[in-house]
């Protein structure tokens, strides 16, 4: 294993071992677990598929441990998704920071991505990247912007950049919200086809816009998603309609 790997692997173990290890003595923080059971017609990340168009299954939990901090998890089916290796799920791992100014939200985030049933072949395919979103509210309506960075890795075959920029708004005496995103995937290139795996086709944009129902623990929705990649190697990244369906608990 390379050494700049293992340092960034044993970092992101680190940091879960000790977010563990700091939930007991932070408990009198904690208001109880959120649990949502989803199923969705695709899994579909900035633009990309990761379960070669399947319909998928997921379920995550976010657990606070302190004002502001949470721990998260969540298990999403791929059934030996081709894009990473032959993975049968993802594992998202990891934790988020977020404090509210007034009508500013920011928030810090940190996750590691498992893929169990991967074909090894003598390299991982986990990867871990950290994220910065700075949120603004009026009213009904909300802007975020992103950037969430992975650094060089071997799983991903270089390093990746990740800068959106999404909206938000709730439609008056209705339970829907309209949202929408644009994003650019960018990054260095160590490994072409372990970094085919987040940019089939080198940099590229994303975009999407979704229909949200919200009633009580239930949502469904609806999600349009599209990105500019044109190449012969970019399977599941042109446009899509995605349904979905959830439970929160």
């Amino acid at each position: 294993m390379p050494r700049t790997d293992f340092l960034t692997r044993a970092t992101w173990l680190g940091a879960l071992l000790l977010a563990g290890h700091v939930a007991p003595a932070a408990a009198q923080y904690a208001a109880g677990p959120t649990i949502t059971l989803e199923a969705a017609s695709d899994e579909r990340r900035r633009g990309l598929s990761w379960s070669d168009g399947d319909p998928v299954v997921r379920d995550s939990v976010s657990v606070p441990v302190a004002p502001g901090l949470s721990l998260d998890g969540a298990a999403t089916t791929l059934w030996g998704s081709d894009r990473h290796g032959g993975a049968d799920a993802v594992l998202d791992l990891g934790g988020t920071y977020a404090r509210q100014l007034g009508g500013l939200r920011l928030t810090a985030e940190g996750r590691y991505h498992i893929f169990p049933g991967a074909d090894d072949s003598g390299e991982g395919w986990g990867y871990g990247e950290m994220g910065a979103i700075a949120g603004f509210s009026l009213g009904p309506a909300s802007l975020d912007l992103g950037a969430r960075y992975a650094p060089r890795q071997s799983g991903i075959g270089g390093d990746n950049l990740y800068l959106s920029s999404s909206a938000a708004v709730g439609i008056p005496g209705t339970p829907l919200t309209l949202s929408g995103h644009v994003g650019r995937s960018s990054g260095d290139t160590r490994n072409p086809i372990r970094a085919a795996r987040l940019r089939p086709a080198g940099d590229y944009w994303d975009h999407g816009v979704a229909l949200d129902w919200y009633r009580g623990r239930w949502s469904a929705g609806l999600r349009y998603a599209d990105s500019d990649i044109d190449a012969p190697d970019s399977a599941h990244a042109g446009a899509t309609l995605i349904a979905r369906v959830g439970l929160t608990l």
